[in-house]
């Protein structure tokens, strides 16, 4: 590995001459940077007094000249008026490792322009921005410095802006509403009014895709992009309770503004952008957590043969938890998560977490005798923190309940802020009930100290409902996964379920973002059509079922990262098909490499990954409600090696709605430079394992 980081030519404007003289600006000053392979160049400049920005790809404009700047409560806005007073170059290029990840080693290769800016009538505040520019993409932040009289303010207006061609295609989903980032992405034009969550995802009319995203999001309130005009998309945060939008003691750094760019979708699942803009490990060796695959008391509540309270029929009994470990054990799986073993989820719960206890189990659940239990078996439990949107409850309890979990030996913790029909419930210094947004300044926070909170005590964190991911599992390595889309839950009780292009969409959107626990596995793909266990836990409608075939459950398991992938079905849908279920036995949830091979939002996606450690590749495939052929590209594979490849596809009368189980496991030998070709039925997938072969043949 490398690393460097040297000032290159100081790039300061043939304006700042002029500076001595009252900063007057006679005609617009502009300066670049371009990325370190050239395709990437980025133009600053200050037209008009206005701070601005446009971005061209491979010679065309991908984002058009876009304003900059802030507006705040009290002091004056730092948007108008404005000459580019400086500018300082730098450069980088270091290999830097991740303790776990969809790749082991990323470089983090990129070109800095800081640009300031200065109040023309020579007052002493700066509007700072710094920019850089990597092969996969642009990154860009405010850094405004304290000044007389600017120290604590409130932000009221971020200008930014990302004005693209009104042409562009885009994938989005609504903010701004209570569901969170639950909603099922929609394609639309730019031209048409919308209020997207990020990573919000378009392709322009000649074919480069983006993503526009932020990084590195610590105390700041999340950005939504609102489209003001036909192809103008502009930064919208997310208010506080009393209307602040970032409330701040300066200096005010923002997170990081990103575009992602490609020349097609493929490539923007190879990019380490977000990753490289967040800041290294701050907590140290986290070698206690073992990524892996995990089993639980879950989808059995969802699918209604059991509940999180006691009533009607508990599921976090011990027998039950036991029957779990034991099939976690038998197959070689790290973890069993537990849900409704605490008290509280027989009171009015959703939405109301000021009734949960997380450290007093129920008396048929004994945490301490099943974490024993488990261990005996080289099994360890995921403990569960339902909050209800509770934070201040919850903040208030963390610490007892991680010491707990600490003294049991659980390192992973499932946290949920389930608040549907209303917002998070923060108490304020004077004892009143307030509500947020979910991804608001007040939730940035909180689930830092969350994550800060649980690797005082060695847990690793994945939040349900969460605030998105930025890339902050660098900087914090124990955030390890979190929701923040539509789940495999949907396909239990919808209305409606996830729909086959579902997963070849958040691909190229959600998954840009970091880690998510899909959970992916379901092997009873219409458990509403079974019986009900008793006569008082009817299911949801029989039509809403998994919409895919079984071999594309498999895929997602490639597909879709995360440290911790679930196996999420009954153990006893698995043991009737051992033969599909033994890919999810073989595949690792760890990768030294991560390689995006073909596709298209919302059609189909193809992604290889090598196993972390080892020599064995996995490939995933899944295509949306059509039917295709798929040719896997093998030049990833070692040159001169001949592997075997078991493949898991669709049988050639698979299909979603009418023969779901229809699976063909075959092997074959595959060598690098050739090509497996297989058949993606509707709504399916395929999964591939390809290890180095013996003297034997297949």
């Amino acid at each position: 590995m490398t690393k460097s980081m040297k000032p290159v030519a100081a790039a300061i404007v043939s304006l700042a001459a002029g500076l001595a003289l009252g900063l007057r600006a006679v005609a617009a000053a502009a300066v670049t940077v371009a990325s370190p392979n050239g395709d990437i160049v980025v133009t600053i400049s200050d037209d008009a007094g206005i701070p601005s920005y446009s971005v061209s790809f491979r010679d065309e404009q991908v984002i058009k000249s876009s304003r900059l700047g802030m507006r705040f409560k009290s002091a004056p806005g730092l948007d108008r008026g404005l000459v580019i007073a400086s500018s300082v170059a730098a450069s980088k290029d270091e290999t830097w490792e991740q303790p776990w990840g969809e790749r082991r080693f990323v470089r983090d290769h990129h070109n800095e322009l800081f640009v300031e800016f200065a109040e023309a009538d020579n007052a002493p505040r700066r509007l700072g921005v710094r920019f850089r520019a990597f092969n996969d993409g642009v990154g860009f932040r405010y850094e405004i410095p304290r000044a007389k009289n600017f120290k604590t303010d409130e932000v009221t207006n971020e200008m930014t802006e990302f004005v693209v061609d009104e042409k562009a295609r885009v994938w989005w989903i609504p903010a701004r509403y209570w569901n969170r980032y639950e909603y099922l992405y929609r394609e639309s034009s730019a031209s048409d009014e919308l209020t997207s969550h990020t990573p919000m995802t378009l392709k322009t009319p000649s074919g480069a895709h983006l993503s526009i995203h932020e990084a590195s999001l610590v105390d700041y309130s999340a950005m939504a992009l609102r489209q003001i005009r036909p192809g103008r998309f502009k930064a919208e945060l997310a208010p506080w309770s009393d209307g602040a939008l970032v409330k701040f003691d300066a200096p005010l750094v923002s997170p990081w503004r990103t575009i992602q760019i490609s020349p097609d979708a493929k490539g923007l699942l190879n990019s380490s952008l977000i990753l490289n803009l967040n800041e290294p490990n701050k907590i140290g060796d986290v070698s206690w957590f073992e990524p892996g695959k995990y089993v639980g008391v879950w989808w059995e509540m969802h699918i209604r043969d059991s509940s999180w309270g006691m009533r009607p029929l508990h599921g976090a009994t011990n027998e039950n938890v036991r029957r779990y470990i034991d099939f976690a054990a038998k197959y070689g799986f790290n973890g069993v998560l537990v849900e409704g073993w605490n008290l509280g989820w027989d009171d009015d719960w959703f939405g109301n977490g000021k009734v949960f206890d997380f450290t007093k189990s129920y008396p048929d659940f004994d945490l301490s005798a099943l974490a024993a239990y488990a261990r005996e078996k080289g099994v360890r439990l995921i403990g569960h923190h339902e909050t209800g949107g509770a934070a201040t409850h919850y903040e208030r309890q963390m610490d007892d309940a991680f010491k707990l979990y600490e003294q049991n030996g659980v390192h992973v913790v499932k946290t949920g802020y389930v608040a549907d029909g209303g917002g998070i419930q923060r108490i304020d210094e004077k004892g009143i009930e307030r509500f947020e947004w979910h991804d608001g300044q007040f939730m940035a926070r909180h689930h830092l100290e969350v994550v800060k909170a649980a690797a005082r005590h060695k847990i690793a964190i994945n939040p349900h409902e969460p605030i998105k991911d930025t890339g902050l599992r660098r900087t914090y390595p124990n955030w390890v996964a979190r929701e923040g889309a539509r789940g495999q839950e949907y396909n239990a009780w919808g209305p409606p379920p996830n729909p086959p292009e579902h997963e070849p969409t958040i691909a190229f959107t959600r998954m840009l973002a970091g880690p998510m626990d899909f959970t992916p596995g379901i092997f009873d793909l219409e458990p509403n059509k079974r019986a009900p266990v008793r006569e008082d836990m009817t299911r949801s409608d029989p039509a809403i079922r998994v919409e895919t075939t079984l071999a594309k459950q498999l895929a997602l398991y490639v597909v879709l990262y995360s440290p911790i992938q679930m196996a999420a079905d009954l153990p006893e849908n698995y043991e009737r098909r051992r033969d599909a279920f033994q890919f999810i036995v073989d595949v690792p949830a760890d990768w030294d490499e991560s390689v995006g091979l073909a596709g298209e939002i919302g059609d189909y996606v193809v992604v290889a990954r090598k196993r972390r450690g080892g020599d064995d590749w996995y490939v995933g495939a899944v295509s949306d409600e059509k039917s295709r052929d798929v040719a896997v590209d093998l030049a990833f594979l070692d040159e001169g090696k001949t592997y075997v490849a078991e493949i898991y596809r669709d049988g050639a009368k698979a299909d979603w709605k009418t023969n779901p189980y229809d699976l063909v496991i075959e092997k074959k030998k595959a060598r690098r430079g050739e090509a497996l070709r297989v058949r993606l039925a509707a709504g399916g997938g395929a999964a591939i394992r390809l290890t180095p072969a013996t003297e034997q043949a297949p």
